[in-house]
Formats: structure tokens, C-alpha cells, sequence
């Protein structure tokens, strides 16, 4: 999807900074899918906390890569598939756009069976019907989608609200000291 969203022009700053948070968070649902927290909890209650300073190295990479990308995307106006076809011959296009689909596959499948798991950890339900569950959804975001683009963000908005207070509840029942969060951010 490549599109843009109008920006608000003059103004309160705060209105044209609330403008670019939808965006953001958009942005930030990869790091909170269920994939994710499946691995992040079995992580966590196999290792406890020691395991921080991983997620601490992944995230401060994907920062890295977010970041040139953005760079990439105000400099040139284009985005990587854009340079790499500008710069690269055919054939390197076409191992690339096969590695890319390959990566989409794999993240879509984790998706899909994070999902399912989290469904049946959660309900109980069968993972088939987990996994059902989930390709509806799917369909609910793409019907979101035709109603605007700032409808799909508040909806994705609303669902991170929701994660994060799951995520304080769990902090509150598992009362972590300081002592030990500190110490999983130490490889």
C-alpha cells in the first residue's frame, strides 16, 4: 500500500502531532503480534528475564533499519523496492522480490499459528478453528480499510490499548523486582 494521508497544515502543533501517531502505531503492530508474545512467553517462563538484552539488540536494530529506510524514503522519495530496481540488474530484482515474498510467507505463517495458539491458550478453541479465526480477521481489517485509512488506525489503536494493559496486568500478577529486570537487560 502506498498512499498518503493528508496532513493537517497550521494550526496547534498538537494536531499536526497527533497526525503523524496513527502512522506510529500502525508501524509498532509488528512488535506486538501474537507471534511474538507466543515466543516472548515461552522465552520468559523458561529464562525469566535474562533473555531482555536479546529483545533489547533486536529492537535497537530494527530501529537502525526503520530509520534508513525513513532516510532513504525523505532523500529520494522513493522506497527500497524502488531503489533497488533503479540500481540493481533484472535478475538481482527478481532473487530479491523472491527472498522478500519468501519472508512474507514465513512472517504471514507465524502470524497465523501465533494466533491459533493464542486462541486456544486463551478459549480453548481447536487450532483449525483458531486459524480460521484469524483469516477472518483479516478480511474485517481489508473492509476497514475501504471506510479510510483513519478508521483502520483507530481500530489498530484500540487493539494496543487493549495489549497494553494485558501486558500491566501480567506485570502486576508476576511482580518482577527491579533487580531483575535490570539485570536481563546484561547479555
Amino acid at each position: 500500500m502506498n498512499a498518503s494521508i493528508p496532513m493537517p497544515r497550521g494550526g496547534l502543533w498538537l494536531r499536526r502531532f497527533l497526525a503523524f501517531l496513527g502512522p506510529g502505531y500502525m508501524v509498532s503492530v509488528g512488535y506486538m503480534d501474537p507471534g511474538n508474545w507466543a515466543t516472548d512467553l515461552a522465552g520468559g517462563s523458561t529464562f525469566g528475564f535474562t533473555l531482555l538484552s536479546v529483545i533489547l539488540l533486536s529492537n535497537l536494530m530494527a530501529i537502525i533499519l526503520q530509520a534508513l529506510a525513513a532516510r532513504l524514503g525523505i532523500a529520494t522519495g522513493r522506497d527500497l523496492f524502488q531503489a533497488c530496481r533503479d540500481h540493481y540488474s533484472r535478475q538481482v530484482n527478481f532473487i530479491l522480490w523472491v527472498a522478500c515474498e519468501l519472508a512474507i510467507i514465513a512472517c504471514d505463517l507465524a502470524e497465523v499459528i501465533g494466533t491459533a495458539i493464542a486462541l486456544n491458550l486463551l478459549f480453548g478453541l481447536p487450532l483449525v478453528l483458531g486459524a480460521i479465526i484469524t483469516a477472518v480477521d483479516v478480511f474485517v481489517v481489508l473492509m476497514l480499510m475501504q471506510r479510510g485509512f483513519r478508521t483502520l488506525e483507530a481500530f489498530v489503536i484500540a487493539l494496543l490499548v487493549v495489549i497494553f494493559l494485558c501486558f500491566i496486568v501480567q506485570m502486576a500478577i508476576t511482580e518482577p523486582s527491579v533487580r531483575e529486570i535490570l539485570g536481563g537487560f546484561v547479555p
